[in-house]
């Protein structure tokens, strides 16, 4: 009995030629993976994971660190992220010049007041109420200013052209000089800094945000309107309540087609905000001499999206080596079959599930695919010595016994 679960000669050659096979699969996927970091296109787990089924869809999703790019839609994260790097861009440069300092503070939170040169107002002229918060006039420094943050609005500076034009007791050339300023200071505070920008995509845009309508005696909300966010946000919410509630085959559809709706809508917020981000980066690097610019880029702190993509592309790496060298077989076997398990987890094709995934070409798979079946293989390398038929293991294990044998020996004498 016991001579039929013995392993012939051709069965072991084709167990360690699997396990070879399989190593070599690993290996040569994480380093093409690895390779493509010199590309224009890095390889990353990112939609894979955020198109996670299943039972531990959650989990997977969550690996990324922002599935849903919600951070991009929170004005104070973005504006953080902002911060931040230019701290890092300061760090990394530090032979910047004040002026590039001074030029690089304006760009991202603007000036403190925007001014040009006028010689004195028009007579009789009175800047007054609350325009003298916005716009004022320094006689000693000869110069006209406008407050940094809170901008010179078109309609103010057009009364303010008519109250000039009106006085009758200034002359027609001081009138047409405090205009041309007037215009001048205004085009200056137009330009707005890139977290002004920010917020009018994530506080003021009424298409993106919404819009609050106010009693004008009360105070009180009238009508309030939703803003895209809001859609996206609440859009999302109603798709995470109803996924683990549907069975029947209309109802994935349905939220297939959903999902494509709120993945659009996500693409339309989060792009300009990623956009506005880039710009800053590239306008800062403007202000880098030539010497500057030979030090490289601004380094990066890693995302959990960057650890994810380079954890799986060295375990990949390392337990492909071990399975074609025979070294610790069994470990990398059963570490192989746990990292394929995880990939099967991710996008099971359980029934219902499969209803969400698309499938890329003519592969069809029912409960097992092939991540399952090579699965089932490495857990049968697993439990067998195949690195002792042949791999490192062998080596290992006669340097035990004869290390054993020697130790045996010294104890009998």
């Amino acid at each position: 009995m016991r001579d039929s679960w013995r392993l012939s000669g051709i069965a072991v050659a084709f167990l360690v030629l699997l396990r070879i096979a399989i190593g070599w699969q690993f290996l040569y996927e994480g380093l093409w993976k690895l390779n493509t970091f010199s590309s224009a296109k890095p390889w990353t787990s990112a939609g894979y994971l955020r198109a996670a089924r299943g039972p531990l869809r959650t989990v997977y999703r969550g690996m990324t660190g922002d599935p849903d790019d919600l951070r991009w839609l929170d004005y104070d994260q973005v504006s953080a992220g902002l911060d931040a790097y230019r701290s890092r861009f300061l760090a990394h440069n530090a032979d910047l010049t004040d002026d590039q300092k001074a030029q690089l503070d304006a760009m991202l939170d603007g000036p403190a007041q925007f001014s040009v040169r006028l010689d004195h107002l028009p007579a009789g002229l009175k800047i007054e109420g609350n325009l003298k918060k916005v716009i004022s006039y320094d006689p000693e420094a000869k110069r006209l200013f406008v407050d940094g943050k809170l901008h010179l609005l078109p309609k103010e500076r057009l009364d303010l052209e008519k109250q000039a034009r009106a006085l009758k007791s200034a002359s027609k050339a001081d009138v047409d000089r405090f205009v041309k300023a007037l215009d001048a200071v205004y085009k200056l505070g137009s330009h707005l800094s890139y977290k002004e920008r920010l917020a009018v995509l994530l506080k003021i845009d009424p298409e993106r945000v919404g819009l609050v309508y106010r009693d004008d005696k009360t105070k009180e909300v009238v009508e309030q309107r939703k803003g895209k966010i809001t859609e996206y946000k609440e859009l999302l919410s109603r798709y995470n309540e109803q996924l683990p509630q549907a069975r029947e085959t209309f109802e994935y559809k349905h939220l297939e087609t959903q999902w494509d709706e709120i993945q659009k809508l996500r693409s339309d917020l989060v792009a300009p905000v990623r956009a506005l981000e880039a710009d800053f980066r590239l306008d800062a690097r403007k202000l880098l001499t030539v010497e500057q610019l030979a030090r490289g880029p601004v380094p990066e702190p890693w995302t959990a999206q960057q650890r994810i993509d380079h954890l799986t592309i060295w375990a990949l790496i390392g337990i492909g080596c071990l399975l074609m060298a025979g070294l610790f077989s069994r470990l990398s076997a059963l570490g192989a079959a746990a990292l394929l398990l995880s990939f099967y987890l991710a996008v099971p094709p359980w029934p219902g599930v499969e209803e969400l995934i698309e499938t890329a070409g003519p592969e069809h798979s029912f409960i097992i695919n092939k991540n399952l079946i090579e699965v089932i293989a490495l857990l049968a390398i697993a439990s067998m010595p195949t690195g002792r038929w042949l791999g490192l293991d062998q080596l290992f294990s006669l340097a035990f016994r004869r290390r054993r044998s020697v130790s045996q020996s010294a104890a009998r004498v």
